[in-house]
């Protein structure tokens, strides 16, 4: 049986679990119970009505936060020689070529996301079993492997970020921090939850999602009241 400390304890009783809360009046709430001595994530779990095992089923895709998620994104780019200079200027954190492959075979994976150019996907090909089990192999779909490398970069450093369900059919993501004000947090939490109402898997039959729920890293979490949420 997992042991709550006391911090956590106090601050769930602050929550009715039998109320489905409005994202308004959770997102006042999250930010009243991320007391922990840092400054916490505000995280989104979405349980979608959906079975990952079927290609049609599945949800992979990015969204753009209008205000970031205001942690610093570690951006890898594995490209040909000849973009090095445009990666360097847009932002990548780290890039090359086979130095990099040689990288991750060897298990150094000091990035966040792994953007690629297509030309570059054969040489990809061999790191799948590596990058996959972590969700950072790159995907035409996910908006990592890209033709236009300087805005793809930029875009993501900006606050766009890719998202998936996991094998539960649950998506989880972070919209922000707990010093962010309401409206950043509501206007991020809005701009995701849209993105997955759009993205509905074409397999899905009858309702497609089942229960929102916001939460700090540290804290309990909230249910939300999400059929009219727009």
């Amino acid at each position: 049986m997992k042991n709550f400390s006391k911090r956590f304890k106090t601050e769930k009783k602050k929550i009715n679990k039998e109320t489905l809360y409005t994202i308004d009046d959770a997102i006042g709430l999250v930010k009243e119970t991320a007391s922990a001595k840092f400054n916490e994530s505000i995280e989104a779990h979405i349980t979608l009505n959906i079975d990952p095992k079927y290609a049609d089923q599945q949800l992979r895709t990015t969204v753009a936060l209008p205000h970031g998620t205001g942690k610093d994104l570690k951006i890898g780019a594995l490209i040909s020689d000849e973009n090095f200079s445009e990666a360097k200027e847009a932002g990548a954190d780290i890039y090359g070529n086979d130095e990099l492959i040689d990288q991750i075979t060897q298990g150094n994976l000091d990035f966040d996301l792994l953007i690629t150019t297509t030309e570059m996907m054969p040489k990809l090909a061999k790191l799948g079993r590596i990058l996959g089990p972590k969700g950072l192999m790159p995907s035409p779909k996910a908006g990592t492997v890209t033709t236009n490398l300087k805005e793809t970069i930029s875009e993501f450093k900006k606050g766009k970020l890719e998202y998936r369900a996991d094998k539960t059919g649950i998506v989880h993501i972070n919209f922000g921090q707990a010093d962010f004000n309401q409206e950043k947090l509501l206007e991020n939490f809005i701009a995701f939850f849209n993105s997955v109402k759009n993205n509905k898997p074409v397999g899905v039959k009858g309702k497609y999602i089942k229960k929102v729920t916001v939460c700090s890293t540290m804290g309990p979490g909230i249910p939300l009241k999400f059929d009219e949420l727009t």
